[in-house]
């Protein structure tokens, strides 16, 4: 089950959206064939990553910056762009173009902190914009929480398209990185949990502001928590169900 869009159009252009796509997977392809030598990629990995016992010890503050352009396979970057694309437009028009690209990379470097918080003596390299992501994804449930957001549901061989209000499908997704979190070892490496929740919740932080200057809670509820313009209708009767074969 994953978004693939939302119901929320922007004002402008997203400028800085567009180009932090585009870097990502620039950047991606740059290295792309080190993905079939795992040694010359995690020698890769170990200059630009996020180290967390780097860090701890005072060196490779630059992976936090770094890390959060580069991606462990073609899924990774797809996911992270997908989501990007889905609800970064819509923060950045409300941040404005050089707001926006503050806010990203200020969640980005706070989330990576927060993995070396709860993995300081791991030397596992991070890699992802799944933190700054997340960042955009919090502030995206304070100003926008009953926007509407398509999901794709694929069970088997059977495809189902729903709607859902933002606050639904993002907290499901933040109560997946923080259970996430308490039960895996985040110095073994895997999905960095703590970052998703941490980038989580400074956006949220970090986006107040912005929510305080639209209004606070009046704009809220002269919206009834819905964005501030008419949503953007979608026929989702047009991504047909697949049945199983016989």
């Amino acid at each position: 089950m994953f978004p693939f869009r939302d119901h929320n159009p922007s004002g402008r252009t997203p400028y800085v959206t567009y180009a932090l796509i585009a870097l990502n997977i620039i950047v991606f392809i740059s290295y792309m064939d080190l993905l079939s030598d795992q040694r010359a990629l995690s020698t890769f990995f170990w200059d630009w990553a996020l180290i967390p016992a780097h860090v701890s010890h005072g060196q490779g503050f630059g992976g936090l910056i770094t890390s959060m352009f580069l991606h462990g396979g073609f899924m990774h970057i797809a996911g992270n762009m997908l989501f990007l694309w889905i609800f970064g437009d819509n923060i950045e028009d409300e941040m404005g173009h050089f707001g926006f690209l503050a806010f990203y990379l200020a969640c980005g470097i706070l989330a990576g902190l927060t993995h070396v918080l709860f993995a300081p003596m791991s030397t596992v390299p991070t890699v992802g914009a799944s933190g700054a992501i997340a960042g955009v994804m919090g502030g995206y449930l304070l100003l926008f929480p009953k926007a509407k957001v398509d999901i794709l549901l694929i069970f088997v061989v059977f495809f189902k398209v729903f709607t859902l209000p933002a606050y639904i499908m993002l907290a499901i997704w933040f109560a997946m990185q923080f259970f996430g979190g308490i039960t895996a070892d985040p110095e073994t490496g895997g999905v960095a949990y703590w970052a998703h929740a941490g980038g989580f919740v400074f956006g949220l932080i970090l986006a107040f502001p912005v929510f305080k200057r639209l209004g606070g809670q009046r704009f809220w509820h002269e919206n009834d928590f819905k964005p501030p313009h008419p949503d953007a209708s979608y026929d989702p009767s047009r991504i047909p169900s697949i049945r199983r074969l016989k």
